[in-house]
């Protein structure tokens, strides 16, 4: 079953090209990774898969929402499938990693409080945070706030996962282990994994499909 169904797509940042010519299937399941310099398209092919960047032409489908013509109602439905991890965690520094999971929770319709609560405890025991839950992320290391930025993603059970430089401010020991958890996390629930990242090493240790983004297209 195929997550992701780009044809021929062109992406545009900032009325510039970003990536022509883009032709791309990814299946349920598969671990990903988008491999190429800063600026080489690579965070504007993920935005594109969450309608934060436009497709200017060709056909994209991601979990069957037509991206190409994407209705600005149907954009949060769409959102809800996909979990997102930032490179710089973009918690809210005001609360609690608990309160951080929470929001979104509230936020995605989780009104029965008791679920809320259920649903949170299992994701931070997946991550391993279940002693950090009442700390404020300024009391976590940077890889304890990753772990909870993947905690925050796996919150609504998407298929897809999508991690744009998830371990760009991490150091090695602490980014191979965010990176071990995500290919965990695949693999137990055959979720789709799509990672950016400059980091050569990781396809060695964590095998995965390999794509390059260079001289605006899409290479496998």
């Amino acid at each position: 079953m195929a997550i992701i169904e780009y044809k021929n797509v062109e992406i545009h940042r900032d009325e510039h090209i970003a990536l022509r010519g883009v032709n791309l299937t990814v299946e349920k399941g598969e671990f990903v990774y988008l491999l190429g310099k800063v600026g080489s398209g690579k965070t504007s092919l993920m935005k594109s898969m969450y309608a934060e960047v436009p497709v200017a032409s060709g056909e994209a489908k991601v979990l069957d929402y037509d991206i190409a013509a994407i209705d600005r109602a149907q954009i949060p439905m769409l959102r809800r499938k996909i979990g997102i991890v930032f490179q710089d965690f973009q918690l809210l520094t005001d609360r609690t990693a608990y309160a951080n999971l929470e929001f979104v929770l509230r936020a995605t319709g989780w009104k029965d409080q008791a679920a809320r609560a259920a649903r949170i405890d299992e994701v931070l025991a997946a991550v391993g945070m279940s002693t950090k839950a009442y700390n404020m992320p300024h009391q976590l290391s940077g890889g304890e706030q990753q772990r909870i930025v993947i905690a925050r993603a796996l919150l609504n059970e998407p298929a897809l996962i999508i991690a744009d430089e998830p371990t760009g401010n991490l150091d090695p020991e602490t980014a191979e282990q965010v990176m071990d958890l995500l290919y965990r996390v695949s693999r137990a629930n055959g979720r789709t994994v799509l990672v950016a990242t400059h980091n050569t090493s990781f396809p060695r240790l964590f095998p995965g499909r390999l794509l390059r983004c260079a001289d605006k297209r899409l290479l496998e």
